[in-house]
């Protein structure tokens, strides 16, 4: 009977969030104002689902909800906001890069690298001032598995991983923007690229020694986030995204 009316709740869930807890993902494009109901369903996620195999994962709603909230804050009612989600992990095989051999000295015998690349989360948003704000968050893990001598003469296998977490946020200007740099610098943690072209392109980006709690995440995607709204003259980026989370 539990079984049936968790599974009974799943079935009453936006299509989007029902994707999500079936297949651990979804890409879509929608309006701004459809993006709603979507946050609505989520929320109610924790109240309706109990068992493990259909929970969700925090980053959804300490990341991808808070992240929706401030996009759409930002658009007009006929803009669009693109979202890829991605939660299946880093464990599924396509994520992983090819081994290679890695130089050691004793009493290392010999060691194996490669890494895994898990592009969770891309946003893609048309704002009311004409820009357009490209995200992109991804997990890069490097795994290194080594074979080890210890002062006894036993070999011993180890397996070590670093986590670097990869956050970009690009803003494309409106037709004859241009772009003004700010009176102060970046932070040294964050990267500042400003490309001319048909419409000017500020990016920022940011390599974070993780992995990141998620509202620390969250936190450091908004500062990254807002930085190519530094480079707008005053009193053209009215539509800039703010650190609103609510």
């Amino acid at each position: 009977m539990f079984w049936r009316k968790q599974r009974a709740a799943i079935e009453g869930f936006h299509p989007l969030h029902r994707a999500l807890v079936l297949e651990q993902g979804f890409s879509v494009s929608l309006p701004r104002d459809q993006w709603e109901p979507v946050i609505q369903s989520l929320a109610g996620h924790e109240a309706a689902v109990k068992r493990r195999r259909w929970r969700i994962t925090p980053r959804t709603t300490r990341v991808l909800v808070p992240m929706l909230r401030v996009l759409a804050a930002d658009m007009p009612p006929e803009g669009t906001l693109s979202v890829a989600l991605d939660m299946r992990g880093a464990k599924v095989p396509e994520k992983r890069g090819p081994e290679r051999p890695v130089q050691v000295s004793r009493p290392i015998l010999s060691m194996k690298e490669w890494f895994v690349f898990d592009p969770w989360l891309r946003m893609r948003a048309e704002l009311r001032d004409g820009s357009v704000v490209e995200l992109s968050v991804t997990d890069r893990i490097r795994h290194r598995k080594y074979k080890k001598r210890n002062p006894r003469g036993k070999v011993k296998y180890k397996h070590k991983t670093k986590t670097v977490q990869l956050v970009s946020v690009t803003r494309r200007l409106g037709k004859g923007a241009s772009p003004r740099p700010p009176g102060t610098p970046p932070p040294g943690w964050v990267q500042v690229r400003v490309k001319d072209g048909n419409r000017f392109t500020i990016r920022a980006s940011a390599k974070l020694a993780g992995p990141l709690k998620d509202d620390e995440l969250r936190e450091r995607i908004l500062h990254v986030s807002t930085e190519p709204f530094r480079w707008t003259p005053p009193g053209a980026d009215a539509g800039a995204p703010g650190r609103r989370t609510q």
